[in-house]
């Protein structure tokens, strides 16, 4: 696969469907994560396209969401939850409107939200780099995990720090919590 013509096509399409503030966001997360996947030694044009690529659906409407999600397989909560149903239209997106065949890629954008048990590390890279892009994100907190990364089992630990921030998040919110996500920090506990 061509990845840099793809990267061409995809920018296109997303300063035509997402928002100045997304666009911003996707264009961090591609870049982070691809400077992730170098220091972990995983195939950094790969995760370029994925960091990309992860919010393409997020600036649907609610009814494009709902009319691609309901052909999809998705876990208990998401098809209701609009903060967590883009990630699954977004791989579908991906794959449909961009030609991504690449499982790697597509599982990756598939799970940034809501995570699952056993992530690969290049899932768990997207994910990463989806809350922690200087573009949009707090140069802070992602100092703070990027200082985690540095550690034996770094990785580990920072999804542990991201998703207890999740989740003090949705629940400040009064919003839904998938059950996937309380399986996988529950797991990560152990």
């Amino acid at each position: 696969m061509n990845y840099t013509e793809n990267n061409k096509q995809a920018i296109s399409w997303l300063k035509g469907n997402l928002d100045e503030e997304r666009l911003m966001h996707s264009l961090g997360c591609a870049q982070e994560a691809a400077f992730l996947a170098e220091k972990f030694g995983l195939d950094t044009r790969k995760a370029y396209i994925a960091g990309l690529l992860h919010d393409c659906a997020k600036c649907l409407s609610k009814e494009n969401l709902k009319e691609i999600g309901k052909n999809l397989q998705l876990e208990d909560g998401e098809y209701e939850n609009m903060k967590v149903l883009h990630a699954p239209v977004s791989a579908y997106l991906a794959k449909e409107e961009f030609g991504i065949e690449d499982e790697e890629i597509l599982s990756a954008i598939r799970w940034h939200t809501l995570g699952k048990k056993d992530m690969t590390l290049f899932e768990k890279v997207i994910f990463l780099a989806d809350k922690i892009e200087p573009n949009t994100r707090d140069l802070d907190y992602r100092d703070r995990i990027m200082m985690l990364l540095q550690d034996d089992n770094g990785i580990n630990r920072a999804m542990l720090v991201c998703y207890k921030e999740t989740i003090k998040s949705l629940l400040s919110r009064n919003l839904k919590i998938c059950m996937s996500t309380v399986e996988l920090y529950n797991s990560m506990l152990s």
